[in-house]
């Protein structure tokens, strides 16, 4: 906590926005004044009163783009005018009457820290960061205009408006509803994320929903996500967590800072982050990670037990609630997966596999391994520290995994100076791009234990990085903005300008090359059923080559790390040269079934020795294991304020009880986590959860269903309509949304029968 408790000089930075001090509704400028009938006299000096100020938070929610936010306060963006009304008691003079209005943040408001802003609306001028403009007098009303600097601290501000007298201040008293919540602005060139193109403002900004995307290179799947950044008590969670760490309000104004804050901030490791990291299949005293639907229950539950970190979470929920954390502050974000992943190593770029003697794959030994996937984020923004070519995206991941100035956090990091393999900029690209680019050395043991390298395969790792396409529910593959193609010379070029930046790629070669390729192939099947492997191998020599072939196949977790080796097997074939043979080798259900662990896959590693060469080769391939299928309808036409039934069906395709099931619906803009529980579901066995929604606002929406249990990941569904407008229905009053919203809080209602 040390870190983040920074310091100006001998005086400690004011770290909460939450945290206030009082002012005085009268300052007089002699402080020898008597109490009694100051302030009356002050009124009468000036002559002028303020009866009301109108924030005019409707029209500047639709300027500002921020009207989606369910907050009945004034959210504005950075470097765009808002326009409020002050009424006086009489007409206004703006040569004549002196007035001041005045946006404070934090407890300690200081003008040298950017905390304590004033601006003129009268006849006395200065030159502040903030803007103001009399737009239009009529009698007793002015309405102004008011900018908040580009680079002005993101918050909630106080604001006050003060008549200024001979004798002194006449403050209007603190009122919440006058406060104004100030965040990025994508839309403004002149702000640190401006976002030049509107449709990645929409998806990068404004889209509440997305889809997450896990699975395999070879087969990649997804599950959605609401992130939610809109829904009510979201944007003051967010600002919750930065006072929670407290990080000082005068770095609230950086990008750079609030994001390399934020990827410490999401995981609890060192601190008391957001969630808890748990990958040990043992949830019972919280959520699965499976189990969430999206990011505004867990920022909910934050929030309402006093920035208490929730358990638990997994990469891809890390990198979903941050990603909700930035755009709820403006900032451009997208969720980022890349498969085959390379992780927890000493960013050296080796990820080493070991075969024992006889060609299997040693467990014990390997302690390397490589995710089936990861997720993480990217912001786009300058990074003024940093030459403007690695401006852009910039890849930050909150997922606690190895410490970055006594942290757990990574980033933010320049996309492209990854590619580049320009690794001594800030921050902790090194290891971002071991993650893409570390080689997987295959090992065989003798009979004394000693190994030797037998193979290096230096393609396997990253194989693929994806985002979701914009507008679309699709992947965009992106590998291309992290590294050149494989085996090309800039890649080349890259690897040895990493080495020149402190990676140790180190030179396993000369390895002959044997003249023979091997591969396992695989199709991707449900979980509970039979599979086929093939085994493909090239002989590009002129050269009969007989090869003995040894599978073993291991259940393995979604992370790399092995679990039970269930299979080996043993096979011999005989490859004419210029010729490819191919071995198929079934695998049967009952094999790894009983084996499985928790989102669980299947990892082959197969080793070939050449006989007439006396060289070896081995290769491996992960299959990843579907769910069964959840399904999710609606009944009805998708109207404001007209009923609409949502019905969720899941059937048991096994053999064996699913027992404590969760059963997830959310929907942005639509409804809050509704949450149904089973006590258990027999084989054959189905449940049905049905739920009647009232929609209040039009638009496209999107409904997540999520079942989960001990027995059963990652079942999720998604369903997306258009909800129309209905022009006979009475317009929705904040009261009215209140009351729906309190309505539909979170419900856990046991259900004991099967």
């Amino acid at each position: 906590m040390l870190a983040r408790n920074r310091t100006v000089g001998r005086f400690t930075n004011a770290k909460s926005n939450t945290f206030e001090s009082d002012l005085p509704e009268f300052e007089p400028y002699n402080k020898g004044l008597e109490p009694r009938g100051t302030q009356d006299e002050a009124t009468k000096a000036a002559n002028l009163s303020v009866l009301s100020v109108d924030m005019r938070v409707t029209e500047n929610k639709a300027e500002h783009i921020t009207d989606k936010y369910k907050n009945t306060n004034l959210i504005v963006r950075r470097n765009k005018e808002f326009t409020i009304i002050i009424k006086f008691d009489r007409d206004f003079n703006k040569e004549q009457d002196n007035v001041v209005m005045e946006f404070l943040i934090g407890s300690k408001p200081d003008e040298n820290k950017d905390t304590y802003i004033t601006i003129s609306i009268g006849k006395e001028k200065r030159d502040v960061s903030w803007k103001s403009r009399v737009i239009n007098i009529q009698g007793k009303d002015v309405t102004v205009g008011i900018t908040p600097d580009p680079s002005c601290i993101v918050g909630r501000f106080r604001s006050f408006t003060v008549v200024v007298s001979d004798l002194g201040k006449q403050r209007t008293p603190r009122n919440p509803d006058t406060d104004v919540y100030v965040l990025f602005n994508p839309w403004d060139s002149a702000d640190q994320v401006y976002m030049q193109k509107e449709e990645d403002r929409q998806e990068y900004v404004l889209n509440d929903v997305g889809v997450i995307f896990i699975g395999d290179f070879s087969e990649v799947s997804s599950r959605p996500w609401n992130y939610g950044q809109f829904e009510q008590g979201i944007l003051d969670a967010c600002l919750l967590i930065l006072d929670a760490a407290k990080v000082p309000l005068v770095y609230r104004g950086n990008a750079t800072e609030v994001i390399r804050q934020a990827s410490a901030l999401l995981n609890a490791q060192d601190d008391n982050g957001v969630l808890i990291g748990n990958w040990s299949g043992e949830y019972s005293e919280g959520t699965s990670p499976t189990a969430w639907t999206g990011s505004t229950e867990i920022l909910l539950k934050y929030a309402k037990e006093g920035a208490t970190p929730v358990a638990f979470a997994q990469c891809w929920v890390f990198a979903g609630v941050l990603n909700t954390f930035l755009r709820c502050l403006g900032l451009p974000a997208r969720v980022i997966t890349n498969y085959a992943s390379a992780h927890d190593n000493t960013g050296n770029l080796k990820t080493d596999i070991i075969l024992d003697e006889d060609g299997k794959m040693d467990k014990e030994r390997t302690r390397d391994s490589i995710w089936n996937y990861h997720c993480w984020n990217e912001v786009y923004m300058k990074r003024t520290d940093l030459p403007e070519k690695f401006w852009g995206w910039q890849v930050v991941d909150a997922t606690p995994q190895e410490t970055s100035d006594g942290l757990y956090r990574c980033g933010p990091t320049s996309v492209s100076a990854v590619k580049e393999g320009e690794l001594s900029y800030p921050f902790d690209a090194r290891f971002v791009f071991a993650e893409l680019n570390s080689d997987v050395i295959y090992h065989k043991a003798d009979k004394t234990g000693k190994t030797k390298i037998i193979y290096v395969d230096t393609a396997y790792v990253g194989k693929l990085t994806v985002t979701k396409r914009c507008n679309s529910n699709e992947y965009e593959d992106i590998t291309s903005t992290y590294k050149y193609p494989e085996g090309s010379l800039k890649e080349r070029e890259t690897m040895q300008m990493a080495e020149r930046r402190g990676v140790s790629i180190g030179n396993y070669f000369p390895l002959t090359e044997a003249g023979v390729d091997m591969e396992v192939q695989a199709d991707v099947v449900k979980m509970g059923e039979d599979l086929k492997l093939n085994i493909k191998i090239k002989n590009q020599t002129t050269e009969k080559c007989t090869m003995s072939i040894i599978l073993t196949g291991c259940v393995v977790f979604y992370t790399g790390v092995t679990s039970s080796v269930f299979k080996s097997e043993n096979k011999d074939v005989t490859v004419e040269p210029s010729q490819t043979e191919t071995l198929q080798i079934s695998v049967q259900a009952v094999e790894y079934m009983r084996d499985l662990v928790e989102q669980s896959n299947l990892l082959f590693v197969v080793y070939g020795h050449i006989e007439e060469l006396n060289q070896s080769l081995s290769s491996m391939k992960v299959v990843t294991l579907l769910p069964p299928a959840l399904s999710i309808q609606i009944t009805g036409t998708p109207q404001v304020g007209k009923e609409l039934m949502v019905s969720v069906e899941f059937l048991n395709p096994y053999n064996f009880i699913l027992k404590d099931v969760q059963l997830r619906l959310d929907g942005p803009g639509l409804i809050r986590t509704k949450l149904k529980k089973y006590r258990q579901i027999f084989p054959g066995g189905s449940i049905k959860f049905k739920e009647s929604i009232i929609p209040l606002i039009s638009g496209k929406k999107t409904l997540i269903a999520v079942l989960d249990c001990a027995e059963l990941r990652q079942v999720t569904n998604e369903i997306k309509f258009e909800v129309l407008k209905k022009a006979t229905v009475k317009p929705v009053t904040e009261e009215v949304e209140k009351e729906t919203i309190e309505k539909e809080r979170v419900v856990e209602n046991v259900n004991n029968n099967p």
